[in-house]
């Protein structure tokens, strides 16, 4: 029997929110969807999954409780930048700590400054300084001076032009951008992926305005790697495994870093702390397979810590 499939309408009618709301949820791709034609649907299973990983954790009778299943008391929230090593470390560890994780893809600068405002616990982030040419670190330096912070790398990835196979309208720099005959999709504010595709088109002096489809942007990888999939745009900016993904083709630009950040508070030390040693887990790492445009040699390396976190 053909699974259901539900139009946004009814998924805002099921969980009594507004359409509009389930259309930010698809965006920030914190629920999944497919098009059939010009319509959008959503499948009983994937609700059922949206369903259970936004439950609260049962309460439990403290007199039970074990410094084991003491972590299911708390939700920890994980906001920024999408990525699939970010989605196993997640099911992994959420698996193997018995540990609630909810993740929010709402693009690295987002995720920072939630974390900067108290409202997650991790952020996941690749955020390129323009003016020192460093990852992170300068953005992380400017918001946090006495919270509890440590900084993990968790891979260095590819990024790129993504481009159908054969590249057929032969794209191999910025400049051909700006070409006619050249449609792009672009990523939305706010991302690691816009900072730097925004830095190199300034370092190359070329508006904005001379590239079709600058303006119309996605929320992940996976969806702008769609368009050019269903030739709907004949480039976009992204990373490498997103064009693996889809089977198209990739032209290397830069290798940048991408960091998880912990803050540290009274409520979530365990299990930050907890989650942090899995991350850094042999296991973890052997588990990590189909790598292509990832590096992790440096998966779990501390690459800043405030001294707060040393104690």
């Amino acid at each position: 029997m053909e699974e259901k499939a539900y139009t946004p309408d009814e998924v805002a009618q099921i969980f009594q929110i507004s359409k509009h709301t389930v259309y930010e949820l698809i965006k920030r791709g914190e629920l999944q969807a497919f098009k059939i034609g010009n319509k959008m649907r959503i499948e009983h299973s994937e609700l059922e999954r949206y369903k259970e990983n936004t439950k609260a954790p049962a309460k439990k009778n403290p007199a039970q409780q074990t410094s084991t299943t003491s972590n299911l008391q708390v939700t920890i929230q994980l906001s920024g930048s999408h990525d699939f090593l970010v989605e196993l470390f997640v099911k992994q560890a959420t698996n193997a700590l018995n540990l609630q994780i909810q993740p929010s893809y709402i693009g690295s600068l987002e995720g920072l400054m939630m974390l900067y405002r108290g409202q997650c616990d991790i952020a996941a982030i690749h955020l390129l300084d323009p003016a020192s040419q460093e990852y992170n670190l300068p953005f992380i330096h400017q918001l946090f001076v006495y919270e509890s912070i440590l900084v993990l790398r968790l891979a260095a990835r590819q990024q790129g032009f993504i481009v159908a196979k054969g590249n057929p309208k032969r794209i191999h720099d910025f400049n051909d951008l700006t070409r006619k005959d050249v449609q792009f999709i672009n990523r939305q504010k706010g991302s690691g992926t816009r900072f730097l595709l925004d830095s190199k088109l300034s370092s190359y002096g070329i508006a904005t305005n001379n590239i079709n489809g600058y303006g119309t942007e996605e929320w992940n990888h996976l969806s702008v790697a769609s368009y050019i999939s269903r030739g709907m745009a004949d480039v976009a900016f992204g990373i490498q495994s997103a064009a693996s993904h889809l089977g198209l083709d990739f032209v290397p630009v830069a290798t940048e870093n991408f960091d998880l950040v912990f803050r540290f508070t009274k409520e979530n030390k365990q299990s930050l702390t907890d989650l942090v040693h899995f991350l850094q887990s042999a296991s973890f790492k052997d588990s990590l397979t189909d790598l292509e445009g990832y590096s992790i040699h440096e998966l779990g390396k501390i690459i800043y810590q405030t001294s707060q976190t040393e104690e």
